[in-house]
């Protein structure tokens, strides 16, 4: 056995970020297997049931076993710009809290889908959010946010860095940027976002997905830097770092190891069901192996979405429980640790 898989084995783990949408325990089952904790993350999305229903099955789900499974709620973009919409958005949001949520979510509708009569969208910073973040600060709620998309989105499909974008956008043509021209581009998507944080700045706030600034860790260790009070989870864009240390290894173990207290692990791992109950365990269990592999490993592999093989970081035991357990108890506080 390796020093990675033993470490694997030792060390309490929590993948933040996971949509668990259906009434069955194939993730939770793999979950207790292999030594995690989850947070499923509802979310305003239209492929995806409504956000009461989602809460609904996180709750029920919750009852699997005590604590190990927790959500993160969110509210509803449908019926924005009518009187009660603010009304109704911070009831979800009372409601969610109430309810147990560790966290509030705000979705990539808003900068990439929503509109106001006159055909302009209703970006991150609109009026129209202000009492929900007000709301938010005020009472010390966290908020976990995907606003925005990753720099490749902007990008022709063959320019795209790394495997899972280039497929992710050739089936999603109406996310994929390069074609719809008459969206805000990708730097006001992230300007909107932090006039947000300027304007909130006792606001908790986790960019999820590395803040959309996976594409460079300079650029967003700045980000850090100017929001001390930001996390950011690694949802989906774990290949982004193994992509960028193929050549610049060095500068991605160093930036790991400065912010070590503030990145957060998840998986982004979908469950709605269309898969059979071997098909996502395999799934999130090998996803689960390879990028705790990649922290706590200095050998050269291979993912099936980065071109070129890569090294791994090999970091500290002490800094992979922070980004694989610890962070997530801070960021998201009302999270309960298990036995």
């Amino acid at each position: 056995m390796s020093d990675s898989e033993i470490l694997y084995q030792e060390i309490d783990k929590i993948d933040a970020h996971i949509h668990h949408n259906v009434n069955r325990t194939a993730i939770l089952d793999e979950a207790v297997s292999n030594g995690f904790q989850l947070v499923t993350i509802n979310t305003d999305i239209p492929e995806f049931d409504s956000t009461e229903k989602q809460r609904l099955v996180a709750l029920e789900s919750g009852e699997y076993s005590p604590g190990m499974l927790n959500f993160i709620a969110t509210f509803s973009s449908k019926g924005w710009g009518k009187p009660e919409w603010q009304e109704n958005a911070l009831e979800q949001i009372k409601t969610g809290w109430e309810k147990g949520a560790v966290a509030v979510k705000i979705w990539k509708n808003f900068g990439l889908e929503l509109k106001d009569q006159n055909g302009n969208h209703i970006m991150a910073d609109d009026p129209s959010l202000e009492p929900i973040y007000d709301y938010l600060e005020k009472h010390n709620i966290p908020l976990a946010a995907h606003l925005g998309e990753p720099k490749n989105c902007w990008l022709p499909i063959d320019k795209m860095t790394v495997s899972s974008d280039k497929d992710y956008f050739s089936k999603n043509p109406r996310y994929h940027m390069y074609l719809q021209k008459d969206f805000p581009p990708y730097e006001e998507q992230l300007q909107a976002r932090d006039r947000v944080l300027n304007n909130h700045p006792d606001l908790r706030f986790i960019g999820l997905h590395l803040a959309s600034l996976e594409w460079s860790i300079e650029k967003l260790a700045n980000w850090l830097d100017n929001y001390p009070n930001a996390g950011v989870d690694l949802a989906e864009r774990v290949c982004h770092l193994q992509f960028q240390s193929i050549d610049n290894h060095k500068k991605v173990k160093e930036f790991l190891e400065r912010y070590q207290d503030r990145i957060i692990y998840g998986s982004d791992q979908i469950d709605d069901g269309s898969a059979d109950t071997d098909e996502i365990q395999d799934s999130i269990r090998t996803r689960w192996h390879n990028e705790f592999q990649f922290f706590a490993d200095d050998s050269i592999q291979k993912a099936w979405n980065v071109e070129k093989p890569f090294k791994g970081m090999g970091l500290d035991k002490k800094i992979l429980k922070k980004i694989f357990h610890d962070n997530a108890l801070k960021y998201y506080y009302r999270l309960k640790k298990t036995d």
